[in-house]
């Protein structure tokens, strides 16, 4: 995966949700399956699309995201380079918010408490990217190693043994002279 631009984009402005919530189909066209291959470094996605829920969370400017993403991606097997077509089945569940500040910041170190929850995902410019929650999901979801089915991969063989060295002529020289 690149760090390129998302290669595909789907923003929904937070003004236009309603208070009861609203679902929401999203489905690339075949243009930008080709942009997720390149992207995600496949060789083909040839389906994909996803359900979404989206509704606020009371009058906190927090939203929540719901949602099934489901894709055929076409990957290369790591054992053989045959194709090997993976079904991606994942749920999507986010929250949203107003970007926090950077105030606390120190430096470009960032402390991680994993027993913390999480915050939730910056809005950008008053709207959610359902696109960029869909490329992400799908990045988590293809298998990262793909292996077509029967593969096994089988270690390279031990190389031969070295043969014994010749004796030295000259050992026999040496036990010779002992001798004496």
């Amino acid at each position: 995966m690149t760090e390129d631009a998302m290669p595909f984009s789907h923003p929904v402005e937070v003004d236009k949700i309603p208070a009861r919530g609203s679902r929401l189909r999203v489905t690339p066209s075949p243009e930008e399956h080709q942009a997720l291959a390149d992207w995600l470094d496949v060789v083909e996605v040839s389906e994909i699309n996803a359900e979404f829920q989206m509704a606020p969370m009371g009058k906190t400017g927090l939203f929540r995201v719901n949602g099934r993403l489901t894709a055929r991606v076409t990957q290369t097997c790591v054992v053989t380079l045959a194709p090997v077509v993976t079904l991606v089945d994942e749920e999507i569940s986010m929250t949203f918010g107003p970007p926090q500040g950077d105030d606390d910041m120190e430096g470009d170190e960032i402390e991680i408490d994993f027993h913390e929850v999480d915050p939730p995902d910056p809005i950008k410019d008053g709207a959610i990217d359902l696109g960029a929650v869909m490329v992400e999901h799908l990045a988590l979801g293809i298998d990262p190693f793909p292996r077509a089915e029967g593969a096994e991969f089988a270690p390279l063989a031990e190389p031969p043994e070295a043969p014994e060295p010749k004796a030295n002529p000259f050992a026999a020289l040496a036990s010779l002279k002992q001798k004496r």
